[in-house]
């Protein structure tokens, strides 16, 4: 099975800072230099940044896990020293049946096609009520996703696109010092989810706002869009040794904590 993973933006990711955890995937620069667009009544604004981090994503992967049991477990050990981090474990997919695609190729066996001299752009698809209860859209209306998809991909437009469904199955991994708690969902702030994405690539931002407003969108309605940049993976940081000693350390205490609690509870069993 696979698991979308977003990192929630904070103040660090609003910094430039770029979390190991996400290595490899995608790492979005930050909102200063995003853009929000907003169709009202069929009407387009459009408004830049920075956003409230809470609103944020700062970037997201995809991994392999035989249940969310174990792709919250994945998540639970990632580096422990991104202190103050929050990764939502997310279904990826979309109700009626649009087909997800990137570097592994669409449906149709195309793959794309990645153009050095272009910028990597990432067209998020903000919630609402009717994505967050995993409505599904008339069946046309995904064929002609399906197949605008396919042409964007033919064309060297698109790299990757996914749908995630609603939040009733989520789960929320926060990381404080040697500690991690896990919130299922569903999660009630709407306006602070991703219902999917498009990744594309463009000589410019212009150009990026302009294949995000000609999109068929299966909401005929109100809707809202947030465009980042891609960051390339040039200032990765390796661990150093200090990194290496502070981590085994937090695991120890973890592990120890760990322990501790499972042994209280079983002698309080035995007691009851």
């Amino acid at each position: 099975m696979e698991f979308m993973i977003l990192r929630r933006a904070n103040q660090n990711t609003e910094r430039g800072q770029q979390p190991p955890a996400l290595e490899p995937g995608i790492f979005l620069r930050p909102s200063a230099e995003a853009v929000r667009l907003v169709r009202r009544d069929g009407v387009w604004s459009q408004s830049q940044g920075p956003f409230s981090p809470k609103e944020l994503v700062a970037g997201f992967t995809l991994i392999e896990a035989e249940s969310r049991e174990d792709a919250i477990e994945q998540v639970r050990w990632f580096p422990l020293f991104d202190s103050g981090a929050v990764y939502e474990i997310r279904d990826p997919g979309c109700p009626g049946g649009c087909v997800g695609f990137d570097d592994r190729g669409t449906a149709a066996g195309t793959l794309p096609r990645r153009d050095e001299a272009l910028t990597r752009y990432v067209v998020f698809i903000r919630s609402d009520a009717d994505m967050e209860a995993n409505r599904v859209p008339p069946a046309e209306v995904i064929d002609v996703m399906n197949a605008y998809n396919e042409a964007g991909v033919r064309q060297g437009v698109l790299l990757a696109g996914e749908g995630l469904r609603g939040t009733s199955n989520a789960a929320r991994v926060h990381f404080a010092n040697s500690k991690t708690t896990v919130v299922d969902g569903p999660f009630t702030e709407v306006k602070e989810l991703i219902a999917g994405y498009w990744m594309l690539q463009a000589a410019s931002i212009d150009d990026a706002i302009a294949w995000a407003k000609a999109y068929p969108y299966p909401s005929p309605g109100d809707l809202t869009l947030e465009i980042r940049e891609a960051c390339e993976r040039i200032a990765h940081q390796e661990f150093t040794p200090e990194m290496r000693a502070a981590e085994e350390r937090l695991r120890a205490e973890l592990l120890e904590t760990g322990l501790r609690e499972a042994f209280s509870k079983k002698s309080r069993a035995r007691q009851g």
